[in-house]
């Protein structure tokens, strides 16, 4: 079972759909009608907008509890259990790109370098690659970092999330649910830190040609002294 599996039922409660998300990804999807791609898509509710405003999204996740909540919802949608770093078995082109929520940071640098070189290829010509990460470039500064607790409703429900032993190599991400103060899981699972830098290099080795780089979906400037996320905005060469 993976980090998320015990997660699915919750993910939509904890990390709800948000509007200001799904604008600036579909503002790099045009025209209406274009494919795009979810890389981790968690329970696909960007998927469903992505849908319902006439697009044709597909979203792949390698937690198949997160693709079952998905398609219980959207059973007509193209939703596939599988690894990101396997995109290219999925045979298709797309105008948009996405993988939000940190998803990336899971592969090993190898392995980014890797799946960025299928994100290319499965890349229409002029289309889209966006990605956000946390700010390694701010969390690096520290051993270990808590974020602030995110509690739902009455607070009864509260999401948990730590990085411990960060270093250039790795980091430790530790999650724990707790509902009525109990607890529902606690997991931990290996990232791999890249700074700003890091992932840009890695893009201009790939062909890339940089758009733009935010601190958020809000299109605030990045600093890598404050802000606490990263996205960054490619297109195909």
């Amino acid at each position: 079972m993976s980090l998320y599996s015990e997660f699915a039922l919750y993910y939509e409660t904890i990390f709800p759909f948000r509007e200001e998300v799904y604008r600036f990804l579909s503002e790099h999807a045009a025209p209406a009608g274009c494919t795009v791609l979810d890389a981790g898509c968690g329970p696909g509710h960007y998927c469903r907008r992505f849908q319902q405003e006439g697009f044709r999204p597909t979203g792949i996740d390698l937690d198949p509890e997160m693709i079952a909540a998905a398609l219980a919802i959207s059973p007509a949608l193209a939703f596939h259990a599988m690894d990101i770093a396997d995109l290219a078995t999925l045979k298709q082109s797309f105008r948009l790109i996405y993988s939000i929520g940190n998803v990336v940071a899971h592969l090993s640098p190898d392995r980014f370098s890797a799946f960025l070189s299928q994100v290319y290829a499965a890349l229409e010509p002029g289309g889209c690659w966006i990605f956000q990460t946390v700010n390694w470039d701010y969390l690096l500064q520290f051993a270990q970092y808590r974020f602030p607790v995110k509690t739902v409703g009455d607070a009864s429900l509260s999401f948990h999330r730590r990085y411990l032993d960060i270093s250039l190599e790795q980091a430790v991400f530790e999650v724990e649910l707790m509902a009525d103060n109990r607890m529902i899981f606690n997991e931990q699972a290996t990232l791999y830190p890249l700074t700003a830098d890091g992932y840009l290099r890695r893009h201009e080795a790939a062909s890339f040609s940089l758009k733009g780089t935010y601190g958020g979906f809000d299109k605030t400037p990045f600093s890598r002294e404050q802000n606490s996320g990263l996205v960054m905005v490619f297109t195909k060469r």
